[in-house]
């Protein structure tokens, strides 16, 4: 054999070695990049839309207030709660025939509810409605019912 085939095989096995060693390197270095769980988007922000509503109120009637949570995604695990708090005038909010107490959380089992505001004095009443979600999301409705002239 003469010195030029022996460096044209010193150069190919060279060769073959430094390929396989970047081969081997770049399969490391991805499998290492690789995370074992999936990033799966659970938090979607949401918008309330309210159809409309009436602008005065009578004592003893009843104004209803169709509700609807608005997402870009849904996750199987949200869950959205609602609370309200009434700082003029006095009535009472229902939510799926139960009475709702200010401050107090209850759990909505749909995106769509229907909540029923019903007046309990004769002056203007001035109420607002949280709607969170259980990722920290939350979204604040007002409501301010002029009292009727009798």
């Amino acid at each position: 054999m003469n010195t030029f085939e022996t460096e044209k095989r010193s150069f190919i096995n060279r060769l073959i070695f430094i390929a396989s060693t970047c081969t081997l390197l770049f399969f490391i270095f991805s499998l290492h990049s690789c995370e074992k769980e999936l990033d799966i988007q659970t938090d979607f922000p949401f918008q309330l839309e309210v159809l409309p509503v009436p602008k005065s109120i009578g004592k003893g009637e009843t104004v209803t207030i169709r509700c609807s949570i608005k997402t870009e995604g849904y996750y199987e695990g949200l869950k959205y709660k609602i609370r309200y708090f009434q700082f003029d005038g006095t009535g009472k909010l229902i939510v799926l025939n139960k009475t709702l107490k200010p401050n107090d959380p209850f759990s909505l089992p749909d995106r769509e509810f229907i909540v029923y505001y019903i007046s309990e004095s004769i002056v203007t009443q001035s109420f607002d409605i949280w709607v969170t979600d259980n990722k920290g999301n939350e979204q604040k409705l007002s409501f301010q019912f002029n009292a009727k002239d009798k």
